[in-house]
Order: C-alpha cells, then sequence, then structure tokens
C-alpha cells in the first residue's frame, strides 16, 4: 500500500510539474541604457509585456554592453537605438546581427545645450567664452555617440572648440552638474538631446550648430534579437506594432527625476493613459 501511495504521489507531481511547465511564462529580457526616455519606455514596456502574460526581466546597462547584449541574444530587445548619428558606430558593429524595427520617436534633437540666462546662441560662440565654461564642456558616458563626436569636434578644433576639455561621465552626473549651475546662474554647457526631462524642469536652449557636429535630427528606434519572430512572435509584433509615437512619456520621466522607482512610475503611467494604450494594442495582435 505504501509503494502504491508512493508511485501515486509521484505520477501527481509529474503531472503538477507538467502542467506548469505547459503554463509557465515566457521570459523577456530587456536592456536600456540610464537615459531620461530609455529608462521611461522600457520600464512602461515592461508592464505592458507583463499584462500580455510574460516574465520580464530588465537591465540597465552600459551603452556598448545593450548593443552588444542583444546582438549576441542574450536580450531580446532595446529601444534606444538614436539614429542615423549617435549610435552610427554600434549599429554599424551589430547591424548584421540585430533587427532594426523602427522608430519610436521621431524629430529627436541633439547638441550642445545651455541655460537659457547663457548670452549666446551658437556652438561658434563658445571658444569667445571659453572662461565663462571654465573650458569644460561637461558631458555623459565616454561610449554614448554623442560623447564621441563631442570629442571629435575638440581634436579638429570644429567650430573652435579646440581648447576645450570634454569630461565625461553619465547622464545622471551631466544633469546633476547642470543643476547646480543653474541654481548658481553660473554658465555650463552639456550635451543634451530632446525628449529629456531637463527641459522642462529648466528654462533651457539647444545652440545652433551650423558646422552639424551632432547632425541632424533623429529617430529612436526599436532593436530586437535575430529571431525573436519565430522565438516569441507575440513579443516580435508587440515591439514591431506598438505606436510609441502616440504616448508623451514625459509624465512617466519626471517621476523617475523626482525619485519615484521606474516600475512604479510606469505602473501609474499605464494605469494614467488606460484608455489610449488600449488602442494601441489593438494594432499588435
Amino acid at each position: 500500500m505504501k509503494k502504491i501511495t508512493q508511485l501515486f504521489t509521484a505520477a501527481l507531481l509529474s503531472l503538477v510539474i507538467f502542467t506548469g511547465a505547459a503554463h509557465a511564462k515566457e521570459r523577456v529580457k530587456l536592456v536600456y541604457v540610464e537615459w531620461a526616455r530609455e529608462v521611461a519606455i522600457t520600464h512602461v514596456a515592461g508592464v505592458l509585456l507583463e499584462e500580455m502574460g510574460y516574465d520580464v526581466r530588465i537591465s540597465s546597462v552600459a551603452n556598448a554592453a545593450m548593443w552588444a547584449s542583444v546582438a549576441a541574444g542574450d536580450s531580446d530587445a532595446h529601444l534606444a537605438a538614436w539614429l542615423p548619428m549617435t549610435h552610427a558606430d554600434l549599429y554599424a558593429r551589430y547591424k548584421d546581427q540585430i533587427v532594426d524595427l523602427g522608430p519610436s520617436y521621431v524629430d529627436a534633437k541633439l547638441g550642445f545645450v545651455v541655460p537659457a540666462y547663457v548670452t549666446i546662441n551658437s556652438v561658434t560662440e563658445m571658444g569667445a567664452n571659453i572662461d565663462k565654461f571654465k573650458g569644460k564642456i561637461i558631458g555623459i558616458d565616454p561610449g554614448a555617440g554623442m560623447s564621441q563626436a563631442a570629442e571629435e569636434a575638440i581634436a579638429k578644433n570644429t567650430s573652435g572648440l579646440g581648447k576645450f576639455q570634454y569630461v565625461s561621465g553619465s547622464d545622471a552626473i551631466m544633469v546633476a552638474s547642470l543643476a547646480n549651475a543653474v541654481k548658481r546662474k553660473e554658465w555650463i554647457v552639456v550635451p543634451g538631446w530632446q525628449p529629456h526631462w531637463m527641459f522642462g524642469e529648466w528654462d533651457l536652449k539647444i545652440l545652433d550648430d551650423p558646422d552639424k557636429i551632432f547632425g541632424g535630427a533623429e529617430t529612436i528606434n526599436t532593436i530586437v534579437r535575430k529571431g525573436l519572430d519565430k522565438d516569441m512572435p507575440e513579443v516580435y509584433a508587440f515591439f514591431k506594432n506598438f505606436d510609441w509615437k502616440q504616448l508623451d512619456l514625459s509624465s512617466a520621466m519626471v517621476d523617475n527625476k523626482n525619485g519615484m522607482e521606474p516600475a512604479k512610475s510606469a505602473e501609474k503611467f499605464v494605469k494614467a493613459n488606460r484608455t489610449k494604450i488600449d488602442e494601441l494594442l489593438k494594432a499588435v495582435k
């Protein structure tokens, strides 16, 4: 009798394991770089994918590692490809190993950003005012295309920038330096971009860039790993067909800036925009 009970228990356990495996959530791995919009959009995407029944894992990584992870198939997607300029070198390196699903944002602007009280309007005027900027451009992470473009401009003395020092760091360090300078009404110049919450926080301007150091307006594209369309067709369809251009992520970016956990701000954003999001999700299926 004891043996029969053991066999029955083992059979029942096997059935539970099999049933659980059959209904186990597929895991989706997303990576992002710590830029304001990328933090917001990645976590909102994570909330929506979880609603669709997936186990979503989200990781913050360095810019180059973000691209490498998707190219290697270690991650399923990132939503942070600034093209054609900012991520040109990374796109060229990995374009045969990834799938570009097109823009989630259009007309993104890049350039050197200063507070509105700074009395110049063009990059070509920076050299004549180098002392007011203390000889420095306060930069972002060294792997970013904007950092490389700025350093190249300095090396080539483009727009008279040859005597500047580019101080690389991160988005967070750049913003903290900007906040401190604005508080003190000091001159500061940083590489910046729109969309970014800092343009809502402070009165800023992007300097005219006649020598096209940062190129023209860009798009922000969604990149997925090869084979995602076959392995997880519903996830692929979500990334391909969900029209992020119809959503304004500013409120989530501001919440993140104010210290809310990105996962919580994403949940708040989805709840506040439920009707519009449900409408956009219809196009996914």
